[in-house]
């Protein structure tokens, strides 16, 4: 299916999931997962209009990062090594992926020396998998009363991964749970300003993702493909 197809088909389901669920269309956000497509397939989504551009690795990024400036906004989606947190930081607008002190203090060091602040999501291990990074959700207040300290980091909101389902409706509980999460976390003030972003759902599960509140879906094959823009 060619990009254009892939796109209408991705905003028909945005605008049904968000009709089911009383949502705004333009209160979604999408994030194209170019981790495993060519820097000519990044240009041809961002021409379409889709300028929120997501990745998971330095190396693999930085072809698009410097194609796209200017163009995109880069998202870092994937779990980042405290010794990476250079790379990253002034180059990609937000980071989904904090989730531990030590890379909290990565980050501040590289956003002090660049006199920037950095807008973070903390990933949170809503399911319990042990291949998935993340905090524990018991875990985030205590985290997010640490971030305090950190003056160059914005918590913005919270950012999981739900386990994949032949049947999408099966993470609709983790999805709602984050939500709930963050509901309870701006009931009590723990951060100094209320946490709006949810991102949540991927390319198999986003429809239900949107119906529980997320605000920023990243999708990959189901947008961007996969085969069809292999480089070589």
């Amino acid at each position: 299916m060619a990009l254009e197809s892939r796109l209408r088909d991705v905003e028909n389901r945005l605008e049904l999931a968000c009709s089911r669920s009383g949502r705004r269309r333009e209160d979604v956000r999408i994030i194209a997962v170019t981790k495993y497509v060519s820097t000519a397939a990044a240009e041809a989504v961002v021409r379409q209009g889709v300028t929120h551009i997501g990745e998971n690795r330095w190396p693999d990024a930085k072809a698009k990062w410097e194609a796209l400036q200017g163009q995109a906004v880069f998202h870092y989606i994937g779990s980042l090594q405290t010794n990476k947190a250079k790379d990253v930081v002034g180059k990609f607008a937000y980071i989904h992926s904090l989730d531990r002190e030590s890379l909290a203090e990565a980050i501040q060091k590289r956003a002090q020396a660049l006199e920037l602040s950095v807008p973070c999501l903390l990933q949170v291990n809503v399911s319990g998998e042990q291949s998935k990074h993340g905090l524990e959700p018991e875990a985030v207040r205590p985290f997010l009363e640490k971030l305090r300290k950190f003056d160059r980091i914005k918590p913005i909101g919270l950012m999981t991964m739900a386990p994949h389902y032949s049947d999408p409706e099966e993470t609709r509980p983790v999805f709602r749970a984050l939500k709930q999460l963050k509901e309870e976390l701006n009931a009590s003030s723990v951060s100094d300003e209320p946490l709006t972003e949810l991102s949540m759902g991927m390319s198999n599960d986003f429809e239900v993702a949107v119906e529980e509140g997320a605000t920023w879906v990243r999708l990959g094959t189901v947008l961007v493909g996969k085969e069809e823009f292999k480089e070589g």
